[in-house]
């Protein structure tokens, strides 16, 4: 196979975006839980499962032409995007562990995306 072209990696890339803000809305969704499991439908969950779905979307139209083995691993680029969130969105803290463990994720992701070229 050749290359993994750009249109491939973007495609990826806002599937794994898309798929961290549905899990913000699944994270808001649980937060009614403790009043009993049927409180899990709501329309955060629904947004949530909504998202997801459009993320595979993205993921299949964007693994159709690529390598795997260099599109897959950029799906873990949605921890980072959550951590983001997460901070953004529910206040939570980010300390040196967790800055060492995103820019661990992307130096990964980069060195597999240098091993998709020719």
């Amino acid at each position: 196979m050749t290359a993994t072209p750009i249109s491939s990696i973007l495609l990826v890339l806002v599937g794994s975006f898309i798929g961290s803000i549905g899990m913000v809305f699944l994270k808001k969704a649980s937060h009614h839980l403790h009043k009993g499991f049927l409180h899990i439908i709501s329309v955060n969950a629904a947004v949530g499962v909504g998202l997801f779905l459009i993320s595979s979307l993205f993921y299949l139209t964007g693994i159709r032409n690529g390598q795997l083995s260099v599109l897959y691993p950029m799906v873990s680029l949605s921890y980072v995007w959550v951590a983001i969130l997460s901070v953004l969105i529910f206040h939570e803290s980010m300390n040196a562990i967790k800055i060492a463990g995103i820019a661990t994720i992307i130096l990964g992701v980069a060195i597999l995306g240098r091993g998709g070229r020719k």
